[in-house]
Formats: C-alpha cells, structure tokens, sequence
C-alpha cells in the first residue's frame, strides 16, 4: 500500500494528511479535521489542479501588466505549457474585469481572465 503525506490548502488550518492508496485507489484518508480536507486529498492524489494567476503585457494601458488568472482550475500537468501560454500573450488597453484574455487555454476548457481594470493612456 502507497502513503502520500500532504499539507492541506484548503483552509487555512493546513492540516498534515496522509493518503493511503492501493493500486491508484484512495483507501483511506486521515489527519483532516474537515470535510475539505477530505475532498482536497482524494483530489490531489488522483487529478491534481491549479489555478493560475500571473501577468500578462499591456498596450497603451495607465499600467505596464495586466493581472490575469484561469478562470477555473486546470490540471497541475497543464501548468508549464499554459504558463507559456500566457507569457506570450499582448493585449491592447482598455481591459475589464472578466474581459477573456485566452479562451480555452491549451486545450483545457478553461479561459485566462483579466482581473482588473487598465485604461488607455
């Protein structure tokens, strides 16, 4: 039987986990003291997934970045290639709150939003 340790990011009471898993199956879970804790483990050991929030280039903005993030959480494998996704990106000001920047970033179903406002110069 496999055991995977883990620090639960559901709360902030950051619980130490431990997973116990048989042939990729979750046996057990124990060391949470929620059911989130429960729910992020079973998750993390079987489809792990991210939210990203990073930057993007702005043109003719009041700002020289735009913040963005993904608009749900992609898979954790995912990452790398939409970071590099997102690192290539340049939009044109004015930009709203919600606006899509990336629809559907690398194939994921997920879109890349901007979480601020920028104006024009």
């Amino acid at each position: 039987m496999e055991k995977r340790e883990l620090t639960c990011i559901g709360c902030p009471m950051g619980c130490q986990i431990t997973v116990e898993l048989e042939n990729g199956e979750v046996k057990s879970v124990t060391g949470n003291n929620c059911g989130i804790g429960d729910k992020y483990a079973r998750n993390e050991v079987t489809h792990p997934v991210r939210t990203i929030t990073s930057t993007v280039v702005i043109e003719g903005g009041d700002k020289p970045r735009l913040s963005v993030k993904t608009k749900g959480n992609i898979p954790k494998d995912k990452m790398a290639e939409c970071m590099k996704a997102i690192d290539s990106v340049r939009v044109k000001a004015p930009i709203k709150i919600g606006d899509v920047v990336i629809k559907d970033v690398c194939h994921t179903g997920i879109d890349v939003v901007a979480t601020r406002n920028i104006y024009s110069e």
